[in-house]
């Protein structure tokens, strides 16, 4: 008898626990943990995963599993336990963490077929496929041949293909292979009667060319029908079948090869301690603080290249889609078809061809974004984190996992260093630096001794003043005009989309609000409308006020496609490209605009926060920053931290080849430190000041937080419940703590939804998780059957 022990598809508190079920006799042996089985769960089946074995249950009647999923484990050993870990740091569900783990394509509804590999003479298989190549799951099923397959698929004659069903098919392309050797078609040509043209000559295609050919081609390069092949066909001349192709999102990109560079003083000095910790394995996470510009990328190759060496394999996560590009170009371009690339731009069914290259060893190496941390590798010799403060590292929904845990954590399991780069590292992986919990590495220099833009910081208060009203300084105006005369480009940077962020009436200050949540509404000019950006609510662009009936009802505050159009009023010649999430929603647009500026199609790029970081060009000399403000005022205490980072990754674009580099920061605050400390890229003085502020409010890295969100549609039901569990934690959390609300939050209302909150500061609370769970089971009545939500978040990135 054999029981396995199932966490099954069911997000709920009550089912998040292993139920028992038994092994039917004929897949005896053949279950293992990390597959996934459908299982009967009340009236319906359901798909589980399999955690464990075991022989006995304290569970008197056991239900049998109705049928495996998979012919082998899709989460391997390391990936249950991680999974098991998540769940109880970010307080998820265990399904919310291994579906996490997964490809999208794998949680669809699929059908799974057998295909043989061999062409050999095997009296088994032959009986069981026939004269197909393909098997379908339920005909072997009930066969009772999945044992026997197993050992197929071990001996490398059968594999298992997942068909997904309007989610991921595998892709196929038709093949034209000749059953005939050289001379066999010598002899056909003979017998061909003279006036089959078009057979001729697709048999004597054959005589020069590989055995099997694409259909596609041999219809083009010999010009001839279908029919003329299908006439061969029936011949028994040729024969056509599927062949699966790997869905290649790079397949139009040609690499060039390249070598690695003769690394500087300064990379050599950072690089000798991690290939050390990669000869020796052992786990050491390095802070690789290095100015913009100063050659981080070349230290990850040549350490990658170190753990291939070895016959290991690496993980690279880039921030998000922007970096995605130029990034895969480098890496493609040292290493081949030994990546994989796994990011939120890919389709479905490419993600998922990505995925199982790596699961069957064909990849060395992954680079992707936050979900890249789970590639299911087995022997992981080097983790790294490009731009490690980037806020897209912390995911949002369940499970509220912070990539960089994650990879730590993974780290220590396989002995292998992990690095976190940046120019702007996050203060609290700066403060374990300076503790010692991490090694520092700093490269002060950039690559060829380039200098550091020259930054000027432009008063826009001063310019209404002297009564320029337009939204470019005269500074900024006039260089971006010398950089058109010298045919150099210019990146302008603003950190909001739309044309306007908010209408408001002139004579009574209503703003126009979104129905549903609490948050003015943006206007978009290229479809006029007003959009919420939280709901997607649209309305039209009202002509007069809707409270006072005045006309006198203006556009305020400056967007992407604002200052698109002002640059095309005051600069015709200039050719603009626009970067923001309205022009590159649609599948490849991203790297086409990009490809267009580094072609020189374009003499300024203008765009939000996706231009920031990872771009390299080298006629880049002037960098403009709108507005610097507008993160600054937003209640996070994190605010004056992402502008300065996000103003010195801007500023980072400029200048980083031959040509010096000039950068411009428009601001209506010009006095704030975050402001003057960008502009003399001065990270050391800026972790300084910014740590005194921390240390004031009580605010991380000197103590961790939990945020609370409770919603629901009833204002008063979501005020007493967070007030109730206010209490609570009152009651049993150390007078140390410091709680905070309860509060509206600062959105209050999103979707109809009403929300309130509450902070936790602590240092030490080893209890915290627990009481924090006993929250969600108390409430989880009221969570499934009458739709409220309880958010918690640890350690959040957004507070909003």
């Amino acid at each position: 008898m054999q029981i396995v022990s199932v966490i099954v598809d069911v997000p709920t508190m009550n089912t998040d626990k292993l139920f028992d079920y038994l092994v039917p006799e004929k897949w005896i042996n053949f279950i293992r943990p990390g597959m996934r089985v459908s299982v009967p769960f009340g009236p319906r089946m359901i798909q589980g995963f399999v955690l464990e074995q075991k022989d006995h249950s304290d569970v008197e009647k056991l239900k049998y599993i109705h049928e495996p999923l998979d012919i082998s484990p899709v989460l391997n050993e390391e990936l249950l336990n991680l999974g098991k870990w998540l769940s109880e740091k970010v307080l998820c569900l265990k399904i919310s963490a291994y579906q996490a783990m997964l490809p999208a394509a794998m949680k669809a509804k699929y059908e799974k077929v057998f295909h043989r590999l061999d062409g050999g003479t095997n009296p088994f298989l032959d009986e069981l496929f026939g004269n197909k190549d393909e098997l379908r799951w339920d005909v072997a099923k009930n066969n009772n041949s999945l044992p026997v397959l197993q050992e197929q698929i071990k001996n490398g004659t059968v594999e298992i293909k997942y068909l997904v069903k309007n989610k991921a098919n595998k892709k196929t392309v038709r093949m034209i292979t000749s059953l005939l050797s050289n001379d066999e078609l010598l002899t056909a040509l003979k017998n061909l009667s003279p006036n089959a043209l078009k057979q001729k000559l697709v048999l004597e295609y054959f005589l020069t060319s590989t055995k099997s050919i694409p259909v596609k081609k041999v219809l083009e390069d010999t010009n001839s029908t279908t029919a003329t092949i299908r006439s061969l066909i029936n011949k028994g001349y040729l024969k056509e079948e599927n062949k699966e192709e790997y869905r290649d999102p790079y397949e139009h990109r040609q690499f060039q090869k390249t070598t690695p560079f003769q690394l500087t003083m300064e990379q050599q000095k950072v690089i000798t301690p991690i290939i050390k910790s990669i000869e020796e394995n052992y786990h050491e996470t390095f802070l690789l603080n290095g100015v913009t510009g100063s050659g981080k990328t070349e230290i990850y190759l040549q350490s990658i290249q170190k753990v291939i060496n070895k016959g290991k394999e690496a993980i690279v996560l880039v921030p998000e889609i922007a970096l995605t590009p130029q990034m895969v170009e480098r890496f493609k371009s040292r290493f081949g078809n030994d990546v994989a690339v796994l990011h939120s731009g890919l389709s479905i069914g490419e993600k998922y061809d990505e995925w199982r290259k790596i699961q069957r060893k064909e990849a060395k190496v992954v680079v992707g974004a936050r979900s890249a941390i789970f590639a299911p590798f087995e022997n992981i010799g080097i983790i790294i984190i490009d731009e490690e403060h980037e806020n897209s590292y912390k995911q949002e929904e369940n499970p509220r996992y912070h990539a960089r845990d994650v990879a730590i954590y993974r780290g220590e399991l396989h002995q292998c260093p992990v690095i976190l780069g940046s120019a702007t590292p996050s203060l609290e992986s700066f403060a374990r630096s300076q503790k010692g919990i991490y090694t520092l590495l700093s490269m002060k220099k950039r690559m060829n001794n380039q200098a550091l833009p020259s930054v000027s910081i432009v008063d826009m208060r001063e310019e209404l003043r002297e009564g320029n009203r337009s939204m470019f300084s005269r500074e900024l105006f006039e260089k971006l005009q010398d950089r058109i005369n010298k045919n150099q480009q210019t990146v302008l940077f603003l950190n909001r989309r739309g044309h306007s962020s908010f209408v408001m009436c002139r004579d009574c200050g209503y703003v126009l609000q979104c129905p549903h949540c609490d948050i003015s509404l943006t206007f978009h000019r290229y479809s006029n409308q007003m959009k919420c950006h939280y709901c997607g609510y649209e309305s039209i662009v009202p002509t007069q006020c809707p409270e006072c009936l005045s006309e006198h009802i203006r556009y305020f505050g400056t967007g992407t496609q604002k200052v698109e159009e002002e640059l095309n009023k005051l600069l015709p010649e200039a050719r603009v490209i626009r970067m923001d999430v309205d022009t590159t929603s649609r599948k490849g647009s991203h790297e086409r605009l990009l490809q267009q500026f580094q072609d020189g199609k374009a003499d300024i790029l203008l765009g939000t926060q996706m231009i920031a970081k990872g771009l390299d060009f080298p006629n880049i000399t002037l960098v403009g920053v709108l507005s610097a403000d507008t993160m600054l005022h937003l209640p996070d205490f994190r605010s004056s931290e992402k502008t300065f980072q996000l103003l010195t990754q801007v500023s980072g674009r400029a200048g980083r080849h031959q040509l010096a580099g000039e950068v411009v920061i428009q601001t209506y605050t010009p006095e704030h430190y975050s402001i003057e400390l960008a502009g003399a890229q001065d990270y050391d003085q800026f972790y300084n000041r910014e740590m005194m502020m921390r240390k004031l409010g009580s605010y991380p890295p000197f103590y961790f937080i939990t945020l609370i969100t409770v919603i629901h549609e009833d204002l008063m039901k979501v005020v007493s419940i967070t007030e109730k569990i206010t209490k609570y934690l009152q009651a049993k959390l150390s007078n140390d703590t410091i709680i905070l609300g309860p509060t509206t939050s600062p959105i209050p209302r999103i979707k109809n939804r009403y929300r309130y909150q509450c902070l936790l500061k602590y240092k030490r609370e080893p209890e915290l998780n627990k009481h924090l769970r006993y929250l969600l089971e108390h409430y989880q009545q009221q969570i499934t059957s009458e739709g409220l939500t309880i958010s918690i978040d640890v350690n959040p990135y957004i507070m909003m």
